[in-house]
């Protein structure tokens, strides 16, 4: 399960994002993925439920998905379309040579969390 490791890279670089800046707790992290990664979003949450479960400082963090369907263009005639993660062909030409333009993403949007000076315990975007 890639979405192990996945996880495990996002929750390390949001910490160390929200600790640099000072805070002292996550709140929330805002994550972009491209289906073609072949994450699969319930494992995604799975794994965050997973890891931050016994850590003090992202226990309760809520992690939010936006799951990038793939856009291809086709490299005969030009056209641009979505497509799933198997059926890449064009449907204006029904060509097989494309070039992905999204879909393989993976970043961290934003970040939610807890500063100490905040006096009403409102969260901060970063």
């Amino acid at each position: 399960m890639h979405e192990l490791g996945i996880m495990t890279g996002v929750i390390e670089a949001a910490e160390k994002a929200a600790r640099d800046s000072g805070a002292t707790r996550l709140l929330k992290v805002n994550l972009s993925i491209g289906e073609m990664t072949e994450a699969i979003e319930d494992a995604l949450v799975f794994a965050w439920e997973a890891l931050t479960e016994d850590d003090p400082y992202a226990k309760g963090a809520e992690l939010a998905i936006n799951m990038i369907r793939p856009k291809s263009r086709c490299l005969e005639c030009g056209a641009v379309f979505e497509h799933d993660r198997f059926h890449m062909f064009c449907p204006e030409c029904d060509g097989f040579a494309t070039e992905l333009l999204c879909g393989r993403e993976l970043q961290i949007d934003s970040i939610e969390v807890d500063l100490p000076d905040d006096e009403e315990g409102d969260s901060h975007e970063d």
